[in-house]
């Protein structure tokens, strides 16, 4: 009796040393039994019984693994935000919320930042540190009188260990098509205790968010502060242990040299990119951050050939197409074996996606496995008490 292809992902810690949960199994899972199972009842009953014996360990052979397709996954911003969990962490009043209102903004409405290409989708926005009079004056000085429909914002919200998380499912199941999640600050929305700064609490808290934006395979971003103390690696100066960044998929620094200087800089780090560094300027006008260098460019990676022959074969399909694998190696004149090809479609996904606008998906029946390739067009469904600010009538308004 071999269950050879009836398989799941491999369940991972969100550790450092792990990458990104960006990506999700398509078909069946380890734990479910396929619905075509011609075993008896007695073997079938045999193997739920070893499945749920207390020592039983879950694993996926390589074999199984290759012959597994993953969703892929555009990211959020080319070379800067992807799936999965973020802190970004700066000293009080250096602009991180006004970063972050930034964010929020471009990612609703679509518009580039700084020149990187943005997913427009829905966001759900966390200013727990505000008041809707104060965010209705900051967005207006920020971006005048054009709003995003589906950007949101909450001033106020559970803790984590209080209902956060069901808030978050209801608010996903009334908009799913949010795509970008703010928390803005971590300390909002952690209890308060005597392990606050353990390494095992810190890991725990951001763990717990990430679980939550890997379940809706959204981005999370978590603003947090800097400690007071210097040191060479800006990440290091995250307040806490490391425990925070340890779980995250990567991380943002926003630092001055001087508090009084409109200049800072954005350190950049993640299981996705590269280490970068942004030399960023606030507009003393419209308090947005301006890009004015990038100390490290971006890595590009290099032409695929093979992926550009996909890309030219399903131009001169009519936009989509469908078959087997070896039906496609056929077409594109390919010498290599269907389920390699299969395979470098399988990996190739997101880049398809990213850079030629195709989507891919693979498909099993009784027939054997299909391929689906297909471009979209994108429907514009998008319009666009205190004075922490300073942005009251009378205070340098712009």
């Amino acid at each position: 009796m071999e269950f050879e292809k009836e398989m799941t992902a491999p369940v991972v810690s969100v550790g450092a040393d792990t990458e990104q949960s960006s990506q999700n199994l398509t078909n069946h899972s380890l734990t479910d039994f396929d619905s075509d199972f011609k075993g008896s009842d007695d073997d079938f009953y045999r193997e739920m019984q070893r499945r749920m014996a207390p020592d039983y360990l879950e694993t996926v052979s390589m074999t199984a693994l290759y012959d597994t397709d993953f969703e892929g996954q555009e990211p959020l911003i080319d070379g800067l935000l992807y799936r999965g969990a973020y802190l970004l962490a700066g000293s009080p009043k250096v602009g991180k919320s006004f970063l972050m209102a930034q964010l929020a903004y471009q990612v609703s409405t679509g518009l580039p930042l700084w020149g990187y290409k943005v997913r427009k989708t829905g966001v759900l926005y966390f200013a727990l540190e505000d008041n809707y009079a104060r965010l209705q004056r900051r967005l207006f000085r920020m971006f005048g009188a054009e709003a995003a429909e589906n950007l949101y914002f909450a001033t106020h919200c559970k803790t984590a260990n209080s209902g956060l998380e069901d808030q978050i499912r209801s608010f996903m199941k009334e908009h799913p098509n949010t795509g970008l999640i703010i928390i803005d600050t971590l300390k909002r929305v952690r209890e308060v205790g005597g392990a606050d700064f353990s390494y095992s609490s810190d890991y725990d808290i951001v763990s717990r968010l990430k679980a939550v934006a890997d379940s809706y395979k959204v981005t999370m971003v978590i603003v947090h502060h800097t400690r007071k103390l210097e040191a060479d690696d800006k990440f290091d100066m995250i307040a806490g242990t490391n425990g925070l960044l340890g779980a995250a998929d990567g991380g943002f620094v926003l630092s001055k040299e001087k508090r009084t200087s409109n200049a800072a800089v954005l350190d950049v780090t993640g299981r996705d990119q590269e280490d970068q560094r942004l030399h960023l300027n606030k507009n003393p006008e419209t308090l947005v951050w301006e890009l004015e260098s990038v100390e490290t460019e971006l890595w590009q990676e290099p032409p695929d050939p093979f992926l550009e022959s996909i890309a030219a074969f399903l131009s001169s399909a009519g936009e989509r197409w469908e078959g087997t694998a070896s039906e496609l190696c056929s077409l594109l004149n390919l010498d290599c074996k269907p389920n390699v090809l299969s395979l470098r479609l399988s990996i190739g996904s997101v880049r398809l996606l990213r850079d030629h606008d195709i989507h891919y998906k693979a498909s099993r029946n009784h027939g054997g496995r299909k391929i689906t390739l297909w471009k979209e067009i994108e429907v514009d469904s998008v319009s666009k008490g205190d004075d922490r600010d300073g942005l009251l009538v009378g205070s340098g308004e712009a």
